[in-house]
């Protein structure tokens, strides 16, 4: 587990390097709050300040990987002694797949990548609702899931976002019971369709994992539910955000259409070992 300080410090850092770079990082921080093993995290410190932080965050045979630099103790090399340390540690785990998280707005971060010989693979934006009347929606019904739904899960990951098996099964396994969560099942005239998850937490929503078979869309649930949910959970205080990758140009249009807007964006590159 982490300990205390180290999660201080990496929150003190994050603000530090968002406040000075005017961007946001993704840090996955109910992943580094669960931590279990001492091979994911890499830090540097000076003088009991952290200056340097890389993460790896498992997602079955694709590990994630991002980190950041204290502003004033740039081009030192601390960031480049850290990531051969975790990719060191990456390649002893066995992943099969490694992708590397930048700020699309980080010119730096994308100089460094491109000289790892990291190759673009894709881009991820950060959206938030922007509040607005929203009608009630029905035709469908939500239900927390129950340990007999995690097969359908895994099989959403897999036929609705292309999730290599392993990969699914390791993340549906991986977020079951997180505290102050909901993991909703879709169902339509007693069917399971798909699926849905809602984090809150710090006074925010953030919708999670939200996949229809791909059977069963083009009919108009995935809008229903989309829009039952933001409007449930804005009456509830909180605002609503969620993640989409550009190349999902289908689910991009969906959100902007139920009032999303794009307030921030991370490029993934793909980095052969």
């Amino acid at each position: 587990m982490l300990t205390t300080k180290q999660l201080y410090d990496l929150e003190r850092l994050q603000k530090e390097v968002e406040a000075n770079d005017d961007l946001e990082l993704k840090l996955n921080w109910e992943m580094l709050r669960a931590r279990d093993s001492n091979q994911h995290d890499f830090f540097h410190y000076e003088n009991d300040e952290l200056i340097a932080f890389i993460g790896l965050y498992s997602f079955g045979s694709t590990v994630e990987v991002t980190g950041m630099v204290k502003p004033g103790a740039r081009r030192k090399g601390h960031f480049t002694k850290l990531f051969g340390e975790a990719m060191a540690s990456a390649n002893r785990l066995g992943y099969k797949k490694i992708l590397l998280n930048a700020p699309a707005g980080s010119e730096a971060a994308k100089d460094f990548l491109k000289k790892q010989g990291a190759s673009y693979a894709f881009s991820e934006h950060q959206m938030q609702w922007e509040p607005q009347p929203l009608s009630a929606s029905t035709g469908f019904t939500l239900r927390q899931a129950e340990s007999t739904d995690l097969d359908m899960r895994i099989r959403l990951d897999v036929e609705a976002f292309d999730i290599p098996l392993e990969d699914a099964t390791a993340m549906e396994s991986r977020v079951s019971g997180e505290q102050d969560t909901d993991m909703l099942m879709i169902d339509v005239n007693n069917e399971t369709v798909g699926k849905i998850r809602i984090k809150r937490e710090d006074g925010q929503a953030w919708i999670y994992g939200f996949s229809i078979l791909p059977e069963h869309q083009g009919k108009g649930i995935g809008r229903k539910v989309l829009r039952h949910i933001v409007k449930q959970q804005s009456e509830a205080g909180y605002s609503v955000h969620l993640d989409v990758e550009t190349k999902n140009a289908h689910a991009l249009g969906l959100y902007k259409a139920i009032g999303f807007a794009v307030k921030h964006a991370q490029d993934y590159y793909v980095y052969e070992k």
